[in-house]
């Protein structure tokens, strides 16, 4: 099995490199190649327990997309984040199920709400690589970044209820709505506990390499200690990776550059395999579907059925909401503008509220209405379906549910996935108001450093009595670039190292308290950040001085 794995990975990182090379999207080919690889002769079956795709494959998966997301960001958009991740999964799992009990032979209607669950949650993971080299506005990104973070968790508690209903066991708390919210506060406080606390061991630890350890470990310890009590791995996951994301500034530069060049790694490993993984299940899943007594054909036209049904869901369901959204925006603006800026409230810290974040123009929303491809938590709950009852009868429909999870996994990566960069070019998603406020936000940072660099730069003139570093402060001062500072001799490497590092940490400073203050895009902030740590890392190594 190990060994297959790792002809899979390697095969499909050779395929991700010629996809890019060719301009190609990589997950489609690596899975495209995966499904006609599956019919050629003597290939061996590649099939993971659902325990190992859900706890090993996903936590570091979610982990590391959470760590890099802008908190700030994913609560200024949290309505429609929720609105998409929580609230359309519900409703795509009961519409699916009727229409799945109608239209799937033997499959009556609390098996058909497995099949809703089953089909519920979109993998974003596609549609974000698309979007961020199509250039897609922030708020879009923002919107499909903290769905694909969350609705997991609400399709897996759905399952697990339905499941449990079917299958005769019992769920830990029945009554769905109250089990879910369990699920979901409980895994929340568990992820930020655990996530703090290592934010916390890993300042303790002097060792970059030691720090990243802990980072490596934390998705599957948040992930376990959340499942044994019946909360969201998933969301206990999410909330580690947002606490771990937003106290990082308080690491070592090594230590970020480390963390951030192992993660991409990961990722690109893993989504690599993923894909791969569900390309290759392809004659598997026939196979089985044939051996139970389904006939192909129907399946496949049920699949195209609900492949549909899942569309005109997400469709309908995205502009329904975004006119309800609309509404709601006027009405806030106009009490806003009613009450004027003395009317305004400040929250509970004192600070002035952040501006109403505009809704999703009608183009934007048809992007998100289209990115509905599905992924791995599709393929790995349908195979978490148990084969038999308490009572001992067989589970019923499993081998169907299966089959069509799969189709229409496949469908919607080959007719999504393939059709939304063409969608993105023909819509022309140029914002120019979201790059003017990106450009700002470079601007204030880059305002926010030179001042720090000046504050610094006096009150060291103003104390330093050494002449060779009053020298190197005063060459600073003339806004020369601090790499350059070997130009005024290296007698004076030391006083250069030890001016060079007070200006970094008074730039971080001025940051992270604009940052704090909403003042800075965290985003933005995360840019900055990593230039930074390139020019510290580059500081050290070429004053030959120790971290």
């Amino acid at each position: 099995m190990l060994a297959h794995i790792l002809v899979v990975i390697i095969v499909a990182i050779a395929i991700t490199g010629l996809a890019e090379r060719r301009n190609i999207q990589p997950a489609l080919l690596v899975a495209m190649v995966g499904l006609a690889a599956s019919f050629i002769p003597g290939i061996p079956r590649l099939e993971l327990a659902p325990e190992i795709i859900l706890g090993i494959v996903l936590p570091p998966m979610l982990f590391s997309a959470a760590s890099e997301f802008s908190f700030a960001s994913f609560l200024k958009r949290l309505g429609s984040i929720v609105n998409l991740g929580v609230l359309m999964v519900f409703a795509a799992t009961s519409l699916v199920g009727i229409v799945a009990a109608f239209l799937v032979p033997g499959l009556g209607p609390p098996a058909a709400i497995v099949l809703g669950a089953v089909l519920a949650p979109p993998d974003a993971v596609t549609a974000i690589a698309i979007g961020r080299k199509a250039g897609l506005p922030t708020a879009v990104m923002t919107v499909l970044k903290g769905e694909s973070l969350i609705n997991d968790a609400a399709a897996l508690t759905l399952f697990t209820v339905a499941v449990a209903a079917v299958a005769g066991t019992h769920a830990f708390i029945s009554y769905t709505p109250l089990y879910f919210l369990y699920a979901a506060v409980t895994g929340i406080i568990i992820g930020s506990v655990i996530g703090n606390l290592a934010q916390l061991a890993r300042r303790k630890l002097s060792n970059p390499s030691l720090a990243t350890a802990v980072s490596v470990i934390l998705p599957f310890a948040a992930y376990l200690v959340a499942e044994e009590v019946h909360a969201s791995g998933v969301l206990a996951v999410v909330a580690a990776g947002f606490a771990l994301g937003y106290h990082n500034t308080q690491s070592g530069y090594e230590e970020r550059i480390q963390e951030r060049n192992f993660w991409r790694t990961i990722d690109t490993l893993l989504e690599t395999f993923v894909f791969a993984y569900i390309g290759l299940q392809l004659r598997f899943v026939i196979l089985d579907a044939a051996a139970a007594g389904y006939d192909i054909g129907e399946l496949l036209a049920a699949s195209a059925a609900l492949f549909l049904t899942t569309t005109l869901i997400r469709f309908a369901w995205v502009f329904g909401t975004a006119v309800l959204g609309r509404w709601r925006h006027r009405r806030i603006q106009a009490r806003r503008a009613q009450a004027g800026p003395a009317g305004i409230r400040p929250d509970r810290r004192g600070r002035a509220r952040p501006e109403l974040q505009a809704p999703l123009s009608w183009k934007e929303n048809l992007v998100v209405a289209w990115t509905g491809m599905r992924g791995v938590v599709t393929l790995a709950a349908a195979a978490g379906i148990p084969a038999v009852t308490v009572a001992g009868a067989a589970f019923p429909g499993r081998n169907a549910i299966l089959a069509i999870a799969f189709f229409v996994t496949i469908a919607t990566l080959v007719i999504q996935g393939l059709s939304l960069p063409w969608l993105i070019s023909a819509l022309n998603l140029d914002d120019s108001s979201d790059r003017q406020f990106t450009a700002d936000q470079r601007a204030l940072a880059q305002q926010l450093t030179d001042e720090a660099d000046k504050q610094t730069l006096e009150a060291y003139l103003a104390t330093e009595r050494d002449p060779d570093a009053r020298r190197i402060a005063e060459f600073m001062v003339k806004r020369l670039a601090i790499e350059q500072k070997s130009s005024v001799g290296d007698v004076n490497a030391k006083a250069s190292f030890v001016l060079g590092s007070m200006l970094l940490e008074a730039r971080r400073a001025k940051l992270l308290a604009a940052r704090d203050g909403r003042e800075l895009d965290d985003t933005v902030l995360r840019d900055t950040l990593e230039k930074m740590d390139i020019e510290q890392a580059f500081m050290h190594a070429k004053g030959k001085a120790p971290p």
